[in-house]
């Protein structure tokens, strides 16, 4: 009797973790790790930002590092629509590359309600996200211990990104180019 309530468990087991994996595995093709110091997290980041085909969203908390802005402004230059919405805070008083990317004409708003807006993640073509701990600075490559999860082709988890995207967006300050006077916002005439 006992033996048979064994064989019994393992086999609801079984069960329950092939069937869990083949849910996984159908509603996501691929789901890539990095982490930092080093480059793996970055050159993730590179990558997708390389392979989008219409549009890049990101919510970011602080924004320094160079061949991520790169990226961005060889995506929009190739027809990708780019939103990036970030922590006031963090991105004003100072040249950032949310600065630069304000001045190569890309759509920035910067969020000012909460204590800080700490998020950190991309959905691109309202298919794919990337998130994780890494901030999009030199510090989160080369210095920082941090991680990126990068779920691609999954547009159920997307839809949830993009969601919280468009809320964050939608209650954000737009940046003008060439605007940085203090802690003042000008629009450029």
């Amino acid at each position: 009797m006992q033996k048979s309530k064994i064989i019994y468990i393992i086999v609801i087991i079984f069960y329950l973790i092939t069937t869990k994996f083949t849910l996984a595995h159908e509603n996501c093709n691929e789901i890539t790790i990095g982490f930092s110091p080093g480059n793996s997290a970055k050159n993730i980041i590179l990558h997708a930002i390389e392979n989008a085909k219409s549009s890049i969203d990101i919510a970011a908390y602080s924004f320094t590092s160079k061949p991520i802005t790169l990226a961005l402004i060889n995506a929009q230059n190739k027809g990708i629509k780019i939103r990036i919405v970030a922590d006031k805070k963090s991105n004003t008083n100072k040249y950032t590359a949310v600065t630069y990317l304000v001045n190569h004409k890309i759509p920035v708003k910067l969020n000012d309600k909460y204590s800080i807006m700490h998020n950190k993640f991309m959905i691109f073509d309202n298919n794919s996200v990337q998130t994780g701990s890494f901030n999009y600075t030199q510090n989160a490559i080369s210095r920082n211990a941090e991680n990126i999860i990068y779920v691609k082709n999954n547009i159920k988890i997307a839809k949830i990104y993009t969601n919280e995207f468009n809320r964050l967006w939608k209650e954000s300050i737009k940046v003008y180019p060439n605007i940085f006077i203090g802690n003042n916002f000008i629009k450029n005439k």
